[in-house]
């Protein structure tokens, strides 16, 4: 340490020496007064490092140098992916088949964010994806395969062939489960589709002709929506009575614009009574696709003028409710 000091006179004790500043002259010295000499000489490693490897990086360096040291012990292995993206840009394979020495899968999902800062940086433009944004679309922006969404879906007519199959005679019709893709490229004499948010509806969803019953997965319908054949279809949705059952028909119309409510009507929501619920967390926004009744009786719900926070679920509409609205579809549309 280097002291400065200052004399003054005082009117009692005299002149006297006082000191003013306290200097610390060099780095090194205030590092070793914090005890961070070893975390500075780690960084100064990951700065030539970096230098060395993946010069395009030091910007970020300089932006987040904590955020480098909390990361010290994966720094290698950091540059190492980046280093095999630049080398293979958008190599269409799964993060399994990403062979970095010492690298497995789960140390790039656990550190996408990172990389995705650094990817930004040191590939070209045309290896990146703009539309693909945020963590759970890291795959598609880099030019990685994703798990391919799929549909489940059960045969509800045993005489209807769907691929090579057909639904077996008895009450258990054949439950399916195909990628999205395989099922847009289906080719069936398929009339009437439902889909259903609930498992146990799903799986005990009566036989029609030339049905099908699919099991729904709430908000997003765009591996559904590769399925240019739904549009010849006649769509029935069946989802909870409450405002993010009628919020999943308002998206799912977003894709296919004829798709029907099912057992989502104000008729239905009055004859079970005993069996409402509570909805914890209302939808609030506008749902223009909604038809004349659907949004009134959603904006009743929304506006909590039946009672706060009201759901009735579909797993508590009994099931001859089912049969008898199957049955009136089946006799104005035809089988």
């Amino acid at each position: 340490l280097r002291i400065d000091f200052r004399e003054i006179n005082h009117r009692v004790l005299g002149t006297q020496r006082l000191p003013t500043a306290v200097w610390v002259d060099t780095l090194e010295d205030a590092l070793a007064m914090l005890d961070k000499s070893g975390a500075a000489d780690r960084f100064r490693q990951i700065i030539r490092q970096t230098q060395t490897e993946q010069p395009s990086l030091a910007p970020w360096l300089q932006r987040r140098p904590m955020q480098a040291m909390e990361l010290a012990e994966a720094w290698s292995k950091l540059l190492a992916v980046v280093a095999w993206l630049q080398n293979r840009p958008r190599p269409n394979v799964y993060l399994r088949q990403v062979d970095v020495p010492g690298v497995h899968s789960k140390f790039i999902e656990a550190h996408r964010g990172v990389l995705s800062e650094l990817l930004e940086l040191a590939l070209p433009p045309d290896a990146i994806n703009p539309a693909a944004r945020g963590i759970s679309q890291f795959n598609t922006r880099y030019g990685l395969l994703d798990k391919l969404p799929r549909i489940r879906f059960r045969l509800l007519d045993p005489l209807t062939p769907f691929l090579p199959l057909r639904a077996e005679p008895g009450p258990f019709a054949a439950d399916i489960t195909l990628d999205a893709a395989t099922f847009a490229m289906i080719d069936a004499p398929i009339r009437h589709l439902f889909i259903t948010e609930n498992e146990t509806n799903f799986l005990a969803f009566p036989r029609l002709p030339k049905s099908i019953v699919i099991f729904g997965s709430g908000y997003g319908w765009d591996p559904l929506a590769r399925a240019t054949w739904l549009k010849q279809c006649l769509i029935h949705y069946w989802g909870d009575i409450d405002t993010h059952g009628f919020a999943i028909l308002n998206q799912l119309r977003g894709h296919f614009p004829h798709v029907e409510s099912l057992l989502m009507d104000r008729a239905t929501l009055l004859s079970h009574e005993s069996m409402w619920g509570e909805e914890s967390d209302q939808m609030q926004a506008d749902l223009p696709l909604l038809d004349r009744a659907e949004r009134e009786l959603f904006d009743d719900l929304r506006d909590n003028r039946i009672r706060p926070n009201l759901r009735l679920e579909q797993e508590r509409i009994g099931f001859q409710h089912v049969r008898a609205a199957l049955a009136r579809i089946v006799t104005a549309r035809g089988p």
